[in-house]
């Protein structure tokens, strides 16, 4: 999970040698991060149809050659059109790692389900945090050698965890048999499956989005995943536009990178605690009154607490990444966690298209701290959309 986030986290330390290197103009680079996303989402689906019914081997199988691809043709490509072809391909191996990593927590634990996919999930942004400094150093004077190292670390670490990784003894043949069962029943969604773990049903992906639960859980994650991106893609041009400090604007940077690792495992080992629901409620309000605070501070000049604020936002903004798959688990039970949660994450594709391009435009035609308070009120609403959520096997 930390080596295939780098794909995410780390572009911005490529994005520039690379285009030096091809000669690619912005958008065009930007491109290149779009087609990742897209092809990270889409094809979580298929990868986790297939960890369902096999468990977690081939899946790892196919993304460890894919994930180390994309570095190494990086690498050596000499046009852009590698290089969107490169991250393609990435993406797909990132989509099909990061449902065996995200997903194994949930078929393993029940009572601590919130705290362990919260730990697997935040590696997504913290290793990358921790590598950052030397592969932008490499990049800068050995960019070939830095990206081959890079894609046969992330090959290697696939394969082992192909070799290490197993289900709980029983589960996936189990839930196979459950899963065609279910697929080719007439009656209502859920009604005859088997119990999961939790003492729920098993829902099949098509029973699934029948659910209104299902939709509710869709558009916030389009939100969260929009504002976040917003945040981290901005942070520190809207600093800038405060004209705030350098260094507080590089520092806002690294805060709410660390801020939302620690907000995935911190708040979604709460979420075991307080509730999941109540707990995503909560932390998404504060997330976007802690997202508003940061308008009237940075127009104060108060760099540091700007900081402070975005970092804040970060934190509570983040913790669905870890208490969706939980939740998901929870209310359409364990067979079939894997392609059910992959569903609810083709959300990030518009969530892309908000942190980059929408949010883009409503810069330009609202203004800086209009976008930004706009971003803070939908958080809110997300947080109490999330709110009126309850199992849907209790309805």
């Amino acid at each position: 999970m930390g080596l295939v986030g780098t794909y995410q986290f780390v572009w911005s330390s490529i994005r520039l040698p690379l285009g030096v290197r091809l000669g690619a103009p912005e958008p065009a680079l930007g491109t290149v991060f779009t087609i990742f996303l897209v092809f990270q989402a889409l094809s979580q689906f298929p990868a986790g149809w297939v960890r369902d019914r096999s468990g977690p081997t081939i899946p790892l199988l196919v993304g460890a050659p894919l994930v180390a691809i994309g570095y190494g043709w990086t690498a050596v490509a000499g046009s852009l059109t590698a290089v969107y072809v490169a991250y393609a391909l990435a993406g797909i191996g990132t989509g099909f790692v990061y449902t065996v990593a995200v997903n194994t927590p949930v078929k393993w634990f029940t009572e601590r389900r919130g705290l362990a996919t919260g730990a697997v999930t935040m590696s997504y942004s913290g290793v990358s945090f921790l590598l950052i400094p030397g592969i932008r150093r490499g990049v800068d004077a050995r960019f070939q050698q830095t990206l081959l190292a890079l894609g046969a670390s992330l090959a290697a670490v696939a394969l082992l965890a192909a070799v290490v990784l197993r289900d709980p003894s029983g589960l996936v043949e189990d839930d196979t048999e459950q899963s065609d069962r279910s697929e080719n029943a007439a009656d209502e969604p859920g009604a005859t499956h088997g119990d999961s773990t939790g003492g729920g049903a098993e829902y099949t992906w098509r029973e699934t989005i029948r659910t209104w639960q299902f939709w509710v859980l869709y558009g916030v994650f389009v939100v969260v995943n929009g504002v976040g991106l917003m945040l981290i893609g901005k942070v520190i041009s809207y600093a800038n536009e405060f004209g705030l400090p350098a260094a507080a604007a590089t520092a806002g940077a690294s805060v709410v990178a660390v801020s939302d690792a620690l907000g995935i495992a911190i708040i979604g080992g709460l979420s075991d605690r307080l509730g999941r629901e109540r707990t995503v409620a909560g932390s998404l309000v504060l997330g976007g009154v802690a997202l508003a605070a940061t308008v009237p501070v940075g127009a104060a000049n108060a760099a540091w607490a700007f900081v402070a604020f975005a970092g804040a936002a970060a934190l509570f903004r983040s913790p669905p990444f870890s208490v969706f798959p939980s939740l998901v688990g929870d209310y359409y039970g364990q067979a079939n966690s894997s392609q059910n949660y992959a569903l609810l994450y083709t959300a990030k594709i518009w969530g892309s298209i908000f942190g980059g391009t929408v949010a883009s435009g409503l810069v330009v035609s609202l203004g800086w701290t209009d976008s930004f308070l706009l971003a803070a009120a939908a958080l809110s609403l997300a947080g109490v959309a999330t709110a009126v959520l309850s199992d849907p096997n209790a309805t």
